[in-house]
């Protein structure tokens, strides 16, 4: 193979648009983590000076650790081609750059619902030249990002789609956008592009195509709908403002990004790049809340988006405390369309990629979530309670206060190999792999706070802080995390983080061994003896990203003249064989079109990485859902490159022709003699 181009100039892998609307141009700020935590090498010295390293390697092999349960399986040679697992057997999709979702050979795709489709009674036909606010909330909002079937019939032919919509990219948005004044009008179709839509879909046995229909429960969620502030920190004067003294309703959300469904049908999202909504932090008068808000990189005094002229709440000199009603992981109940979502403060406030939730033996819930942002954390929260068994409202609205009720951690990551072998290139140690221990350390648990200096309260509000203060392990971007439904392994995505080893940033450690990472990883872990109660863990690099001809990737030991090419992975799935499937962002890192990957976890092909489409140019690929019979994706920002704009479309997809992109969900199936075959064979 030989190497890919890489794309120069722009020292980010997206458009310099996306950087600027999707996250405030976050990687052109200073890093938000500024703690002084202990390197990998300052661990190393330690646990050798105190002679426990050697003691360390035999307790993360006592406890079930995947040292001793999942070693890579090395490809074996064989006679011909060897016959791809089960949910893996098609052929991998050339990357490409084209205008178009490419699939492969065999399969065929249809839009579900595009950005300005209806979705509620009385939505007019979508026309990119009278957008209203009003329009806006009944129909597709803009961008969507995670995506949930939830099935509503035993056939598997209806289901509720719900979607995220993470941001907004204006210039895209309105023909003669100007970025210095925004118009009311226009601001306030913003607002309602934001959120989540619930929307019934069907389709017939015969075909993957889902068609949006009619239905009492079609649903907008915008930044003018009430949210219940829910858990410890409900009520506390952090969270209090003039237009809501009580400290427990929030008018919105935004920047919503990855989440997850609930064994209970609900749906949890994660609130992400919320910094760049609020203007003024620099003017606020308390130094020590100037502090915590650029902690959270809330900085500067006007914004791209210009909101504050509209509405107070965006402005922090006005409105100190709003800001801290945003960064919280959400759920709704789709099933209910009256229901009222809620804000979970006992997950803690970060950007938020997602959670996810497993049940353990006993009924309690666990949920992991990753704080997507250079050098921050991993955490797990821990319920008290225990689930209500059953579909009734009744038992759904009793299993969401379970996350209102536990304790909050965070993650401790360690290597094994000694310092001197992780040198920033990218090159396994002598053990074969990247790997090591680690451990979960409490943060919070009700009203109790295990920080130094910091009440519960400001725990949950103020969670990067207390993460710094108890030595979390800082990592590349954690982007999705996912419990395998058959192991229990774990699998986190690391999305990328060029300013790992830069002057006065950390360097390379184990779980992230590359310096200028462009192409991200992704982690492997599991709980001590399969217990997801367990406060120690044992991890492994699955896959170091990139180039497979390059010397710095890690496919899990497969051989790299096999496997796709990958950059900046984002979200991950799992189909119902166990494979595990990636999506990613920012794979122009490589000069390539996003995709979404399927790769074996066990057996002899581990790692044996296949890309199964690809999605336009300047798009990124999200919120996958492997189904049986059809796959899902979410197309976000299509079209988003720099020099374009609705006025100057360089992308005209969907719809074709001289039309402006709309992002879209997509699906993909494989059509059969007796209505769909299997995805993948």
């Amino acid at each position: 193979m030989k190497l890919l181009p890489l794309l120069t100039g722009h020292s980010s892998s997206r458009a310099a648009v996306t950087c600027t609307y999707r996250c405030g141009d976050a990687c052109f700020h200073e890093v938000p983590n500024t703690s002084a935590n202990p390197t990998f090498a300052d661990v190393l010295t330690e646990v050798s000076r105190r002679g426990a390293l050697k003691a360390g390697a035999v307790v993360a092999l006592a406890t079930g650790g995947l040292a001793a349960t999942t070693a890579p399986a090395l490809a074996e040679p064989e006679q011909g081609k060897p016959k791809p697992p089960p949910g893996l057997d098609f052929e991998r999709v050339e990357p490409n750059t084209l205008d178009a979702v490419v699939v492969p050979d065999g399969y065929e795709q249809g839009i579900v619902i595009r950005w300005g489709d209806p979705v509620l009674p009385g939505a007019p036909a979508w026309d990119i030249t009278r957008q209203t606010g009003d329009a806006q909330a009944k129909q597709f909002g803009y961008n969507c990002d995670f995506a949930a079937l939830l099935p509503f019939d035993h056939a598997g032919l209806a289901a509720l789609l719900v979607t995220n919509h993470e941001y907004t990219t204006e210039t895209h948005m309105f023909p003669g956008y100007d970025e210095n004044n925004p118009t009311e009008e226009q601001v306030k179709v913003a607002w309602a592009a934001h959120g989540l839509t619930v929307v019934l879909v069907t389709r017939s046995p015969w075909s993957g195509q889902y068609r949006p229909k009619p239905s009492r429960f079609n649903r907008r969620i915008t930044l003018h709908t009430p949210f219940q502030v829910t858990g410890p920190a409900a009520g506390s004067d952090l969270l209090k403002t003039s237009a809501d003294p009580t400290g427990t309703v929030v008018l919105g959300t935004m920047n919503n990004c990855a989440g997850g469904v609930t064994p209970w049908g609900t749906i949890l999202s994660g609130e992400e790049n919320v910094n760049q909504y609020f203007a003024n932090a620099d003017l606020v008068a308390d130094e020590q809340t100037r502090k915590r808000l650029a902690r959270y990189g809330i900085k500067g005094t006007g914004t791209v988006r210009k909101w504050e002229r509209f509405d107070s709440r965006f402005d922090l000199t006005k409105q100190v405390n709003e800001a801290n009603r945003f960064g919280w992981v959400i759920e709704l109940d789709p099933h209910d369309p009256e229901s009222t979502p809620v804000k979970h403060t006992h997950l803690g406030r970060f950007k938020h990629e997602c959670a996810n939730i497993r049940i353990v033996a006993d009924g309690r819930v666990v949920a992991y979530s990753g704080d997507d942002e250079r050098f921050e954390y991993i955490y797990k929260f821990v319920s008290n309670g225990k689930v209500k068994k059953g579909d009734s409202t009744h038992a759904r609205r009793h299993n969401m206060t379970l996350l209102d009720d536990g304790t909050l951690y965070v993650g401790r990551f360690t290597g094994d190999s000694p310092a001197a072998e992780i040198d920033g290139t990218g090159k396994l140690p002598s053990d074969g792999e990247f790997d090591g221990s680690g451990e979960w350390i409490p943060l919070a648990a009700g009203n109790r706070s295990f920080v130094d200096g910091m009440t519960a309260e400001e725990v949950y509000v103020f969670t990067r802080e207390a993460a710094d203060k108890v030595g979390a392990t800082k990592m590349d971007r954690p982007e999705d995390i996912q419990a395998h439904p058959k192991t229990g392994r774990i699998y986190c995505a690391l999305s990328n983080n060029v300013e790992r080893g830069n002057p006065g940033k950390e360097g390379a450690t184990e779980p992230n061994p590359r310096l200028n990472n462009k192409h991200g990883q992704v982690l492997e872990f599991e709980e001590a003896g399969g217990d997801a109660l367990a406060l120690k863990f044992s991890w492994r690099l699955f896959l170091v990203c990139g180039d497979p001809a390059a010397p710095d990737t890690y496919f899990a030991g497969f051989p790299k003249d096999q496997v796709s090419p990958i950059s900046s992975p984002d979200n991950v799935a799992f189909d119902r064989h166990g494979n595990l499937w990636i999506s990613t962002d920012s794979a122009g890192a490589l000069g390539i079109n996003d995709g979404l990957y399927g790769v074996p976890l066990d057996g002899k092909q581990r790692g044996n990485l296949k890309l199964f489409l690809t999605v336009p140019k300047g798009a990124e690929t999200c919120g996958p859902i492997v189904g049986d019979k059809v796959v899902t994706v979410c197309v976000q920002h299509p079209g988003e490159l720099d020099g374009a704009s609705a006025d100057n479309p360089v992308s005209h997809w969907p719809d074709g022709g001289a039309s402006v992109p709309r992002p879209s969900v997509v699906a993909v199936w494989k059509p059969g003699r007796h209505g769909l075959s299997d995805i993948g064979g």
